[in-house]
This record gives C-alpha cells, structure tokens and sequence, in this order.
C-alpha cells in the first residue's frame, strides 16, 4: 500500500491530482469511497474542525483507515483547516495522513511560527503524516456566495507572493503549501467562480518547490482545473458542491419516501448524489 505521500509524488509524476473531498458523516464516505473505488485512483476524505466536531476526531480516522484495511485501498484522511497547534496535535495524535495548519489570516511571521511548531512536532513523533500549510487568505466558509468573500483580494498583490512562499517553506519545513491564486472557499450562486490565476501557480511551483494545494475548488471551471494541475496543483479540495449534493439528494429521497422512517433508506439518495459528483471531479483530476 503506497502511503500519501507516495500518491502526492506520483500525482505530480503524472500530472494529474488528488481529489480531496470533506464530508461530515457516513454517508458522504461512502459516496466518496465508491466513486473513488470505481476508478481506482487514490483518494482523500477531508474533515475541517466543524466537521470533525461532528464525528468525532478519532472516529473519522477510524472510518477512513478501516476502508483502507478491508479494501486494500489508497484512501487517506485529511485533518482540514486546523486553526491552532494544539487542535493540530490532537490530529496528529489520532493518526490523520494529513493535517493543514490553516494560519492565512495572521501575520506571515505569526503564520511561520505555529507552522514551523506542527512540522516539528509531527516529525518529532515519527508517524509520516504530512504538514500543509496555508499563505494567502480565501475566506472561510464552504458555502453558497453572493459574491466573493469579505477580505479575498483576486487582485495581483492579493495573491500568495512567490519569494514570500519560497521564504514560508523554507522556514517552516511544511510538506505542501495552499496558496490564494483566485481561488476562494465557497462558491458563487451563479455556479461559476472568477479564473484563477494559472501564471501564479507556476511562478510558485518553482519558488516554493514542494506540492500545492488547490482549496475553494467548488465552482471553478475545468479548463481552470486542467491548467492549475498542470501547471503544479497535486491535490484538490471540494466541500461545498459536495454539500450542495448531498442536501438535494437527501430532500429528493425524502420527498419520494414521504412515509418512510428508516434513514438507511431515504439516505440512499443523498450518497447516490455525493457518489455522482465525486465521480465527475476524480475523472477530470485524473484525466480519465
């Protein structure tokens, strides 16, 4: 069984990328698992704090990697989003792949200070799991928009600057790097978001030099995707169509199933709905 970090390599091998999709219960593991199943392509289950809230820090490691162990499969779990060192360890600490510390919103040298304190203490432990970590602010919230993000610059001195991100990696050591790009969390009501900035990613490809990490994919277009993959993008986040499928999946088995009580049934929908768009998303990721 390759390990994430092997999939992250060979994802930028082949330029293609990893889908990265957060879900918030059982359901949407299984849409993500059988749509990724079905193609036979490596895979990542997201869980932001909220959401690992929700089910439960070890619990979700405990779905992913059980998936993993019966299956044989190259699935992995992400601790999204961590907003602090301490919630950082606590993934660390329950065997997340994966853990971004999320510090866009401070200062670079406040940013550089927690970062470099998750990157030690993860290699302190020896478990292999992957440090991201985040320069330039995208908003905070996967969620239907009208209009972009207070605080989200698309402008050219808004985006994540190529030294300052060379400057973050070497300091902090972090294994991958989400930049802002044009890129933001949410989408906009009209479905399609603003062109990222594909010059950008590669001006910071080739300073930072490790992995990047495209978030806020929900609503950016495909040729937008094949570019950013291209151009140095290894791994995609995709929360909010998830969550806009999974809730018209889950009225749509309601409303069918008015007098039905048994959630395994009319939740049939809503993991049909999750599975469908996951499949859409890994197809173009990985040029299938």
């Amino acid at each position: 069984m390759k390990t994430l970090k092997e999939c992250v390599k060979e994802a930028q091998d082949k330029k293609v990328a990893i889908g990265h999709f957060n879900i918030s219960n059982l359901e949407g593991l299984w849409g993500v698992f059988h749509a990724a199943q079905a193609l036979n392509v490596p895979v990542i289950i997201g869980v932001a704090e909220g959401e690992r809230d929700f089910v439960g820090v070890r619990q979700a490691v405990a779905l992913v990697k059980s998936l993993r162990e019966e299956f044989d499969y190259p699935i992995f779990i992400n601790a999204d989003h961590t907003h602090s060192f301490d919630r950082v360890k606590e993934a660390i600490d329950a065997g997340f792949d994966s853990v971004i510390y999320d510090g866009a919103d401070l200062s670079f040298e406040e940013n550089v200070k927690i970062a470099k304190q998750c990157v030690d203490y993860a290699r302190s432990v020896s478990t292999g799991v992957l440090i991201e970590g985040e320069l330039g602010f995208i908003g905070a919230s996967s969620k239907v928009l009208d209009e972009i993000p207070e605080g989200v610059g698309l402008d050219d001195k808004s985006l994540t600057d190529p030294m300052k991100a060379k400057e973050f990696v070497e300091k902090t050591g972090v294994d991958m790097l989400a930049p802002a790009v044009g890129n933001f969390h949410g989408m906009l009501r009209g479905g399609v978001d603003p062109k990222l900035n594909i010059e950008r990613i590669k001006e910071i490809m080739d300073a930072a030099g490790v992995p990047l990490v495209l978030h806020g994919g929900s609503g950016n277009s495909e040729d937008d995707f094949k570019q950013a993959i291209a151009s140095g993008v290894s791994i995609v986040h995709i929360n909010t169509e998830i969550r806009l499928a999974y809730k018209k999946g889950l009225m749509l088995g309601l409303s069918e199933n008015p007098d039905e009580v048994a959630p395994y049934k009319y939740l049939k929908s809503a993991v049909k709905a999750v599975q469908e768009v996951v499949d859409k998303k890994l197809r173009l990721f990985n040029n299938l």
